[in-house]
């Protein structure tokens, strides 16, 4: 009988938890190997991008002289978007026999490396070159695959041509349309180093220099000049090297992102970067439909009123059947309000419009120098309120209602500014919504939105979606921004403690993703 039941039980061992132990020393055999190869200094690859670590990435520096590393989370959807474009640009490099490689690091497995790198976003891209691993270089190049491949060319061999006679100078000016070229008497000197850094930053131009005095003379320069030559507009534009305070790079860079736009630029899918990136503070903005002959003909006076007002006011065509068709909601307008003019001011997206639109060169002039005196109120958007703006939990605040509803000193007014195709916004609807129905019966309480995107005011500027401010009863016209976790329980403790949270442990929450840019006329913007 006991070897019968000794028997039975070899037999039922396996019903009775014997294959969950074999499964459990599986997986500890697996997680071993796992181990072993993580503690491996052994670099793989995928797609061409080398998968690193803190026990592989000394070698990866000591093996490639230039080293892109991408640190990203696996979460994050930025990062995600990133990886098809780093993946070819790893490609592409690796195809030129380029001295740069590509790499990524899980910042959120690899914690050590997040740390020692200052890792505080995702993606976070850093140059490492000759092995040096403690001055990495911040990446300031563009997130796509022809912007990353040029960055690191840039990076790889001498950042501007050097040119030696005239031949060779009058080929490289007409090989493109723009290029760029440093005239300095010492190469070796602080203004021509300083030059080869904005060469080296400025990647979608193209740089020479030059130090021969014959080539000097051939330009008409006696001193230490930078040029612009174009093929556009002016041919050639100087800018003296101040011989006191020497050459400041932010200040040439400005200067050439200025003078390289066309005097007058039109708004398309390839120019609008350029535009965007110049950095001038005003963008006036001619609305035409290109299709019409007539209207087609305004350009000319557009064009004549532009030439004074370079680098402060940028002069742009927007064709409201073409590319410019996307912008018309940000504007307020439609295809039928063409033509018509619009100035904008970047810093806080105020736009400004004439009493009625005068189309001539004298009046666009006097227009523009009366909006930069301060003289002209601008021109804010705002939608009807819709019929039952106030029946439901979420009041419906529109511009026209705003000031009534959030400044009303008997009421506690917290306010979400949104776009409707923020998914941000979207995401938090319901617990708005859950948020507003929780206080519906509350006297002192108003749970309202507004929609950015179609309503404007003027002492309020919005930047991102969702932006959440708090307006509390009584005088003096008060506002505080909420900043926390975006549920129903933190925002009903933000309302009971009278718009204030009491302090607590920072909570890691993935939901706080950088808010929808509330700059963009559209989701591609």
């Amino acid at each position: 009988l006991v070897w019968l039941l000794v028997l039975s039980l070899a037999w039922l061992g396996p019903a009775l938890g014997g294959e969950d132990e074999d499964e459990e020393v599986i997986e500890e055999e697996e997680k071993e190997k796992e181990e072993d190869e993580v503690l491996s200094d052994e670099i793989k690859e995928e797609d061409n991008v080398l998968v690193l670590h803190e026990h592989n990435f000394a070698r990866a520096l000591s093996e490639h002289q230039l080293l892109l590393v991408e640190f990203y989370a696996p979460w994050c959807g930025h990062c995600q978007q990133l990886a098809p474009a780093f993946a070819q640009a790893a490609a592409e490099l690796r195809n030129e026999s380029s001295p740069a490689r590509l790499g990524k690091v899980d910042a959120t497995a690899q914690t050590a490396l997040a740390t020692e790198f200052g890792i505080t976003s995702y993606p976070t891209l850093k140059l490492f070159r000759d092995g040096n691993r403690t001055h990495p270089l911040a990446y300031t190049g563009r997130m796509d695959s022809q912007g990353i491949v040029r960055w690191v060319q840039r990076r790889a061999g001498p950042s501007a041509t050097l040119l030696q006679d005239t031949d060779t100078i009058a080929a490289f000016v007409n090989s493109q349309d723009l290029v760029v070229i440093g005239f300095f008497k010492d190469l070796r000197g602080e203004a021509a180093q300083a030059f080869f850094e904005v060469a080296a930053e400025m990647v979608d131009m193209t740089f020479g220099v030059a130090e021969a005095a014959e080539l000097f003379q051939e330009y008409g320069l006696a001193a230490d000049t930078v040029c612009l030559f174009k093929k556009f507009d002016e041919r050639q534009t100087n800018f003296p090297v101040d011989p006191t305070r020497g050459l400041d790079t932010a200040e040439l860079t400005r200067l050439l992102r200025v003078h390289s736009l066309q005097l007058v630029m039109e708004f398309t899918n390839e120019t609008s970067n350029q535009i965007f990136s110049a950095k001038i503070p005003h963008h006036m903005l001619l609305f035409l439909n290109k299709s019409s002959p007539g209207q087609l003909s305004l350009q000319d006076s557009f064009r004549a009123a532009a030439g004074v007002f370079r680098g402060e006011v940028l002069f742009v065509v927007v064709d409201v059947t073409g590319h410019g068709a996307d912008v018309l909601p940000f504007f307020g307008m439609t295809a039928a309000d063409a033509p018509t003019l619009r100035l904008v001011k970047m810093e806080n997206n105020r736009k400004y419009q004439m009493e009625q639109d005068n189309f001539s060169d004298s009046a666009i002039r006097s227009f523009i120098q009366a909006v930069l005196d301060g003289k002209v109120k601008p021109h804010l958007l705002s939608a009807e309120p819709p019929e039952d703006w106030d029946t439901r939990p979420v009041k419906v605040l529109v511009g026209k209602t705003f000031e009534q509803v959030a400044f009303d000193e008997t009421k506690n007014v917290f306010v979400k500014f949104y776009a409707p195709w923020c998914p941000h916004c979207q995401a938090m609807a319901a617990a708005w919504e859950e948020l507003a129905e929780r206080y519906k019966d509350r006297e002192d309480i108003v749970i309202a939105e507004m929609d950015s995107t179609a309503n404007e005011l003027e002492n309020i500027t919005i930047h991102g979606y969702p932006t959440l401010h708090y307006f509390p009863a009584g005088p003096g016209r008060k506002m505080v921004e909420f900043k926390s976790t975006r549920d129903v329980e933190t925002f009903s403790k933000f309302l009971e403690n009278g718009g204030t949270l009491p302090e607590e442990p920072p909570v890691s929450d993935i939901r706080g993703q950088p808010p929808c840019p509330g700059l963009s006329p559209a989701p591609a913007g």
